[in-house]
């Protein structure tokens, strides 16, 4: 096993009695059949297991809606690509020469979806306590100082809510415009709500930053009215 595994793995805290689990968690489909993304699947089920443990013991008068947004704010795609930089997966990961050359190795997706198959892997390897100790290296010590309050509704559920509560339809997304290359793609996105006659665009680096943008836009423009059956125009 070359340095750069031995060194993802003291920093993971595990080392792998099956030294191909770690391999094909670090494998991107584009290298070869043998890739991570079954890991990926097991792994989001132990995330989302072990963060829903760490969430219910911290949070003892939070209800089910509270602690599944707190869950869905730590488990996202931003939170686990601050996980691999954090974890050092860049230089690890397995990628095609065309993707390797194509920013991959930076890519948000990319890297989020090896911290998850890395998990399920550890799973595999020793079982749901060594996966479990991981996520709770990740994530545990952000959950432990945290306040309930501290995770806000995101915009775009704040702003299927807000419409929800006056019984209009839920907002549509659009892609307006993809700007770079790849590895630093950034993002146009519309947020319309067709019978309001009401859109609002958002730019970031990713879809989904992009989404949000979009969508915080729009309501700060529908709570500014506050009027969502009036003349609203885009």
């Amino acid at each position: 096993m070359d340095e750069r595994l031995e060194a993802l793995q003291a920093r993971l805290g595990h080392r792998f009695a099956d030294a191909r689990l770690l391999q094909r968690a670090l494998t991107h489909r584009s290298f070869g059949a043998d890739h991570n993304e079954r890991l990926e699947f097991l792994g989001d089920a132990v995330l989302a297991l072990t963060v829903s443990t760490l969430l219910y013991e911290r949070f003892a008068d939070s209800d089910e809606g509270d602690l599944t947004r707190m869950r869905a704010h730590l488990v996202r795609e931003e939170s686990l690509h601050r996980a691999a930089l954090a974890l050092g997966l860049p230089e690890a990961l397995r990628l095609s020469d065309g993707e390797a050359r194509g920013g991959g190795a930076q890519r948000p997706s990319i890297l989020a979806d090896a911290v998850e198959a890395l998990i399920g892997a550890i799973y595999l390897d020793s079982g749901l306590d060594a996966a479990a100790k991981l996520v709770a290296g990740l994530f545990g010590e952000l959950i432990a100082g945290a306040q309930a309050d501290s995770f806000a509704k995101d915009a775009k559920t704040e702003l299927q809510e807000w419409l929800q509560a006056r019984r209009l339809p839920v907002p549509a997304y659009r892609i307006v415009a993809t700007t770079g290359f790849a590895h630093a793609q950034s993002f146009e996105v519309e947020c319309a709500v067709a019978v309001l006659g009401l859109a609002a665009t958002g730019r970031g680096r990713s879809r989904r930053a992009a989404e949000q943008e979009a969508a915080r836009e729009l309501l700060a423009r529908l709570k500014a009215s506050d009027r969502p059956d009036g003349p609203l125009r885009s």
